[in-house]
Order: structure tokens, then C-alpha cells, then sequence
């Protein structure tokens, strides 16, 4: 997605036009109210430098000890005006900041959510993770960075200028004549600290990555000894994120001796001048006083002014980040008028099917193949034939190059696609459980079903048993991605979620795969019932899972080349027959395995 960064849609005018339209908007009656409040604050400071003329004056004077005593209060009063002023725009700042990341957070996880899988499949988590925690704060950071500098900085800097050109025309325009200097100078920092802050960003992705892959992986990481190696990949990418943030601290930094440098020179010129006006000229010592308060007061917002352009690349870098996702069209998004899936028999049928997850690599091409109602379809062949695929298609997580998918008759790209998935129940060799506990991830299958419904879907699915051995019963942490449970544990826990979905249509990814042979057979076990009076496509590698299927069919190459029974398919010698010999050995191939095989 990097390309799409300096697109003109992605410049720095454009996307200060996008926050402001759909972020400020909706934020104006805080910001005014903060403007308010930075507007109080800039006169406080600028009718403080304005009073010190009399105050000076004052004390040459002999009745000015009364006037003293009033300004005095007067200068106090300010100040604290000035602080309260302060504490109440910070506090409404902050509080509309952190509304604005929270939205732009689920704004974006929103988006995420609404992606199909090839938006997924070749990107890392933690690339979205970084986006989700760290950039969403540039849309923040970049419209604070705004609001403090036209309502702090601009309205201080003005008022104070004011002052100097009451007080004296021509020091003011002599202390101005620096300004251009110094923008030229920031100018041409900013592109340096932009690159430095995506660098900054890559690199912090890279280390959640390392860190992600180390933590999941930890027990190949030691059975490896990759420790060395995960630690040179981590020191990499810190040592990465160091120069970049040091280059763009440098960079950020330089600004200042500028400013001071340039600052230093108006200052010495002023005071040398104004010395000379008053000791020389006789001009009035309360005006030059005055006029020098103001010129000092200016200082720092005129600098933070001048590094202003700084702060907003540097916030407008995770503002990119955060668009370049939005910016993609959400290709599942709900489409108003689809009518929902209506499944009678529940009949899966592909037709002319052609799909491919790379351009011109189809992985599959012109597939025809059909599931029939209240059976048990088994799909065999090699790796990379499109078994997986298939699954996958009837459930739309990709969009098919061309040919269709119907359920019934009805075309899946033309039905809601909540409907659609919500007639499925699906159950993949990748078991997947969610922080939380047993109960928890089973009622995923059916939010809001009773207690009593959980327990029973776990009955069918053969895991109340060893649920209800746990101290904690179905109240007991699964751990992180199930991490405390077995594999047969946890291959059962997605089943009786399945049961509890109580869907038409079955579709089975190689359950039983990863499993040994005793939980092979509960989950097997567990399966045969699942399946009763549903549709149901399982896809499989070990033979002796599906031998008594009601039908296989053989894809390779991305087709169906074989359909029929297992014996059917034995008795015509073709692909089917080489692919059981293979597994059971010639002599194997005539026999009928019944062990663990699915009655049907």
C-alpha cells in the first residue's frame, strides 16, 4: 500500500481538507469553544506586554505608586485569566482528541471487517495492528497540531505584533524581517522528517511482527534454537526505528537553533537600536520596555509557528497510513435490496468456475461440480488441486473470475451475504478459538442461545464429557488461540459451535488432520452426526475419512476429472485409484475400510 502514499489524493492540502471535512466538522462546536478560551489566553499575554509601558513609566513618576498598585493587580489578574484559559482549552483538546481516535479506530476496524480475504493475504496482522494503535493518532495529532496554532500561537503572535507596532513601527517591521529567513530555512526540513516518520512506522510494524511471530511460535522458536535468530531479526528492526526516530528528532530539533539564531539577531538589533533611541533620542523608556516584552513574549509561539509545517507532516504520515486503508473500496459491503438465501434442499452446484489468487494462475479452471442435497460430498486429490478453494467460494470469501455458485438455484454474488454465511457452518482443520472461555466460544455459533443449548451442542459434538472434567466446566479459559486445550479439545469445541448454528449446508476443511488416532474418532464420531440431514462438502487427504461418502469427486489442476462412489472410482482405474493405492498400497485398493469412515 506504500505506493499510494504520494498520490495527489494523499497530498498535504488534500488530506488537511479530508480531516477538517470529516473529523473537524463534526468536533467544530469543541474546537470554538477551545479557540475561545487560546483567544482569551493570546490577549491576556499581549495586554500584559501592553501595561508594562505605564508600569515602567510608573516609577519614574512621583504619583505613579498608586497607578502601580492598580496595574499591579491588574497584571496578576491576567496571568491567572491566562492559566485558566490554558487548563480549559488543554482539557476540551484532549477529550475531542481522544473522541476522534476512538472513531477513526472503529471507523477502521469497521473497514477492516468489510474486506474479502485477498485483502488479507498478503499483508502481515501487525501491519493493521500498527495502523489500529499508532497511526490513528496522526488524524489527532495533525488537527491539534492546527486548532493550538490558529487559536494559541496566531491570535498570540497577532496581539503581540499589535503591541510592537503601537509601541513602535519601525522596530516591529525590523523584528519581523527575520520571518522569511527562518521559513525558508524550516521549509526544507520537512521532507526529510516525512520520510523519516513512515521509515519510523515500517519499522515499529516490523518489531510487533517479530515480536507476534515469536510469541506464537515460541515452541518451534526453541525446539529450532531460532532464539539467535529472532534476535538479530528484532535487533534489525529496533536498530531501524532508532535512526529513523533519531533522524527525524534531528530534523525536528535543527528548528530551534534556527529560530534562536535568527531570534538572537533581531533582539540584539532591537535592544542596540532601542538603547540608542532612549539613552540618544530621548524616546519614551516605558514604550521600549514594553516593545521588547512583546518582542520576547512572541518568541516562542512565532518558533513553534515557524516549526509548524514540521508537526504536521510528522502527523499527517499516520493520517496516510490510516487512509490508505479506507481509501479501499470494502468488497463486502451489505448491498440494500439483496434478497436473503432461502435454502430448501440445500443443492451446491459450480458451474464453469474459473478463480485464481494471482493474475492468469488459475486455481480453478471451468470446474463443474455439484452437491446433492442430505449427502456427504468428498473432495480428494493432490495439494494445490482447489479443494480449499471450493470451501471457500461457497462462502464468498473471494470474488470468482468468472462462472457461478448456486445454492438452490439462486446465485450466492446475487443474495445477502450475511444470509449466506449464516446457512453455513463451517469447520476447518485450523481450529480457531477466541480469548475467553469454553461457553463463550460456543455460543459464537448462535449469539444468544441459552445455556442449555450450549451444553446440548456439546453433547453432539462429544466434548460435554471433558468439558465438565475441567474445575472450572465450561467456564474454563480456552488460553490464547486455545492454547490450553488439546487438539482434539479444541477441534471438538468448533464442532459443538457448528451444532449450535444448527445451518443446512456443512462444509469441512480437513477436521481431523492434525489428529491422532484416538481423537480422530471422537471427532469423527462427532462429525457423523453433525452431518446427518445436512448438505455437506468435506474436504480430505486421509481416504479413510470419506471411503463411505455418498459421492467423491477428484480435482486436480483446478477441475473435477473423477465423480462417484469409492467403489465406482476403484473399479475405473483412473486418478481415484492410483491416489488410494498410493495411500493403502495395491493390494488395499478393492477393500471396503470401514474403520472411522462416516456411515452413510
Amino acid at each position: 500500500m506504500s505506493e499510494e502514499l504520494d498520490s495527489a489524493a494523499h497530498g498535504t492540502l488534500p488530506m488537511l481538507r479530508r480531516l477538517f471535512t470529516e473529523h473537524g466538522r463534526q468536533h467544530v462546536r469543541s474546537y470554538i469553544g477551545a479557540g475561545c478560551l487560546m483567544a482569551i489566553g493570546a490577549a491576556a499575554t499581549a495586554i500584559s506586554a501592553w501595561l508594562l509601558k505605564p508600569v515602567l513609566n510608573g516609577m519614574v513618576e512621583a504619583e505613579g505608586f498608586r497607578t502601580l498598585r492598580m496595574l499591579s493587580w491588574a497584571v496578576a489578574g491576567l496571568f491567572i485569566l491566562r492559566g485558566l484559559a490554558t487548563y480549559g482549552y488543554l482539557v476540551v483538546l484532549s477529550r475531542t482528541g481522544n473522541r476522534i481516535v476512538a472513531g477513526v479506530q472503529t471507523r477502521l476496524f469497521d473497514h477492516l471487517l468489510r474486506q474479502d480475504m485477498r485483502f488479507f493475504q498478503d499483508r502481515h496482522s501487525t501491519d493493521f495492528m500498527s495502523r489500529l494503535s499508532l497511526a490513528a493518532n496522526g488524524v489527532r495529532d495533525t488537527l491539534q497540531v492546527l486548532i493550538t496554532s490558529m487559536g494559541r500561537d496566531i491570535l498570540t503572535l497577532a496581539g503581540l505584533i499589535v503591541v510592537m507596532f503601537v509601541q513602535d513601527p519601525l522596530m516591529a517591521l525590523m523584528a519581523l524581517s527575520v520571518m522569511p529567513v527562518g521559513g525558508y530555512f524550516l521549509g526544507r526540513l520537512i521532507r526529510k522528517v516525512r520520510k523519516s516518520a513512515r521509515r519510523s512506522f515500517d519499522g515499529s510494524a516490523r518489531i510487533m511482527e517479530t515480536m507476534q511471530e515469536t510469541l506464537q511460535g515460541v515452541r518451534i522458536v526453541k525446539s529450532f534454537n531460532l532464539e539467535n535468530i529472532m534476535r538479530q531479526r528484532m535487533a534489525v528492526s529496533v536498530r531501524e526505528v532508532e535512526r529513523s526516530v533519531n533522524s527525524m528528532a534531528a530534523g525536528m530539533a535543527v528548528s530551534s537553533p534556527i529560530a534562536d539564531a535568527l531570534a538572537g539577531i533581531a533582539i540584539g538589533g532591537i535592544i542596540f537600536y532601542g538603547s540608542w533611541r532612549v539613552t540618544i533620542a530621548h524616546a519614551d523608556p516605558g514604550s521600549f520596555f514594553s516593545f521588547v516584552a512583546a518582542l520576547l513574549l512572541a518568541y516562542e509561539p512565532a518558533k513553534r509557528l515557524a516549526r509548524l509545517n514540521l508537526d504536521i507532516q510528522h502527523g499527517l504520515t499516520g493520517a496516510r497510513l490510516i487512509y490508505e486503508v479506507l481509501d479501499r473500496p470494502a468488497a463486502e459491503t451489505p448491498q440494500p435490496g439483496l434478497p436473503d438465501l432461502a435454502v430448501g434442499a440445500g443443492r451446491i452446484t459450480f458451474e464453469q468456475v474459473r478463480f485464481a489468487y494471482r493474475p492468469n494462475e488459475y486455481v480453478l479452471d471451468g470446474l463443474d461440480l455439484v452437491a446433492e442435497p442430505n449427502a456427504t460430498t468428498a473432495l480428494v486429490g493432490p495439494s494445490g488441486g482447489g479443494k480449499s478453494t471450493i470451501i471457500a467460494l461457497i462462502q464468498r470469501f473471494y470474488t470468482l473470475e468468472s462462472g457461478r455458485v448456486t445454492i438452490d438455484g439462486q446465485d450466492i454474488c446475487g443474495v445477502d451475504l450475511a444470509s449466506l454465511r449464516d446457512r453455513i457452518a463451517f469447520v476447518s482443520q485450523d481450529v480457531f478459538l477466541f480469548r475467553g472461555s469454553i461457553r463463550e466460544n460456543i455460543a459464537l455459533g448462535r449469539p444468544g442461545a441459552t445455556d442449555a443449548e450450549i451444553f446440548e451442542a456439546a453433547r453432539l459434538a462429544n466434548a460435554h464429557d471433558f468439558i465438565t472434567g475441567f474445575k472450572t466446566g465450561y467456564d474454563t479459559s480456552v488460553g490464547e488461540h486455545g492454547a490450553q486445550m488439546s487438539g482434539g479439545q479444541r477441534q471438538r469445541i468448533s464442532i459443538a459451535r457448528a451444532f449450535l448454528k444448527n445451518a443446512p449446508i456443512i462444509l469441512l476443511d480437513e477436521p481431523t488432520a492434525a489428529l491422532d488416532s484416538e481423537s480422530e474418532r471422537e471427532v469423527q464420531k462427532a462429525l457423523d452426526q453433525l452431518r446427518e440431514g445436512r448438505t455437506t462438502l468435506v474436504v480430505a487427504h486421509r481416504l479413510q475419512t470419506i471411503v463411505n461418502s455418498d459421492r467423491i469427486c477428484v480435482i486436480e489442476n483446478g477441475r473435477a476429472v473423477e465423480a462417484g462412489t469409492h467403489q465406482e472410482l476403484l473399479a475405473r482405474r483412473g486418478t481415484y485409484h492410483a491416489f488410494f493405492a498410493t495411500q493403502f498400497g495395491e493390494a488395499a485398493a478393492p477393500l471396503r475400510i470401514a474403520s472411522g469412515a462416516t456411515p452413510r
